[in-house]
């Protein structure tokens, strides 16, 4: 079983980058993990309609995506959980599921319908729309806090 973050187009803010590095080693003492970036949508006159770019976006997913993979989108209509609560829901996927976890963060206008229909869950991270660049860090220092609070480490406090 390994964990990964999927997300298209390039991380372009440098502290997003450190960040998002930080915490991808602090992870790997804790889980396989792994981050696949894919190339964004073409730049061609059909990708400035947004439902062009979704569906380009769906076509890069669909080809990572196997069937046996849990597949949670991180979609601001998804699932709200508290930090424990997260961890709680994550550790129970981890000790049921003998396939990865596929945490998928869409572009800038969320996902085609196709990847919906995918999905096993729709999590969401805040009810507040967020840069698809930002959601990338604030999704690792979340499933990192996780992580600490599965193996009761003292990063996270109630």
């Amino acid at each position: 079983m390994k964990i990964k973050l999927i997300f298209t187009g390039k991380t372009t803010f440098p502290y997003l980058k450190d960040g998002i590095n930080i915490f991808e080693k602090r992870l790997a003492h804790y889980v396989p993990f792994e981050i696949i970036t894919l190339e964004a949508a073409k730049k061609s006159a059909g990708s400035k309609n947004p439902q062009n770019q979704k569906k380009q976006e769906a076509d890069l997913f669909m080809k990572i995506i196997k069937p046996n993979d849990y597949l949670i989108l991180l979609d601001e209509k998804g699932k709200e959980f508290t930090s424990v609560q997260f961890a709680g829901a994550l550790q129970k996927l981890m000790a049921s599921l003998q396939s990865n976890i596929l945490f998928v963060a869409g572009g800038a206008y969320g996902f085609d319908e196709k990847i919906y229909t995918r999905a096993n869950m729709l999590l969401s991270l805040s009810k507040m729309t967020s840069s698809h660049q930002l959601i990338r860090l604030i999704f690792l220092e979340q499933l990192y806090r996780a992580m600490t609070i599965i193996k009761n480490e003292p990063y996270h406090h109630e």
